[in-house]
C-alpha cells in the first residue's frame, strides 16, 4: 500500500460500540461507523466483539487498524473510502469501480467526465476529493451509453 498522507492515519479514538474517529496525516479527521459492515461482511462479524473493538490501534506506519496482529486489520484507504461516503462524499473506490465497470482507461474516463488525466488520477488516489458534479458525470456518461446501444 503507497502511504501518502491523505492514506496515513495519525490519530484513532474508538467510540464504542462499533465506530471510530480518523485522524490523517492530510489534517483531515472523519467519523467512520464500522456497525453496518461487520452485518454486511462476515469477515469482519468479530468486530460486533465489544471487547474486541475497543482493541483498535493504528499501526505502526499508520497504514491500518489493527484489531488481531496479521489476521483483522482494515487499510487506511479503504477506512478513508468508507468514511467519506458516510459523510455523504463520493469515495474514490466508487470512480474506480465505475471505470472499471464501463473498461474505461484512465484517459477515457477523464475524457467522458471532462477533467483532465492529473485531476482524474487525484481523484483515484484519494488526493482529492470527488465533486458532486464529477460523479454526477459518470452517471450522465452512462446514461447516454445506454442510449446509444
Amino acid at each position: 500500500m503507497i502511504h501518502d498522507r491523505h492514506h496515513t492515519i495519525v490519530a484513532l479514538t474508538v467510540r464504542p460500540p462499533c465506530a471510530l474517529t480518523l485522524t490523517f496525516a492530510d489534517g483531515v479527521t472523519l467519523p467512520l461507523d464500522l456497525a453496518p459492515f461487520t452485518n454486511l461482511y462476515p469477515a469482519l462479524a468479530a468486530l460486533k466483539d465489544p471487547a474486541l473493538f475497543s482493541t483498535a490501534r493504528v499501526d505502526e506506519r499508520g497504514g491500518y487498524v489493527v484489531w488481531i496482529d496479521d489476521d483483522m486489520e482494515m487499510g487506511a484507504d479503504n477506512l478513508r473510502s468508507m468514511a467519506v461516503e458516510q459523510a455523504g462524499g463520493i469515495g474514490n473506490e466508487r470512480l474506480a469501480n465505475w471505470m472499471h465497470k464501463h473498461s474505461l482507461t484512465q484517459a477515457n474516463a477523464a475524457d467522458a467526465v471532462g477533467v483532465s488525466r492529473r485531476m482524474l488520477n487525484y481523484y483515484l488516489s484519494g488526493a482529492k476529493a470527488i465533486p458532486k458534479t464529477v460523479w454526477l458525470a459518470c452517471l450522465g456518461w452512462e446514461v447516454m451509453e445506454e442510449l446509444h446501444r
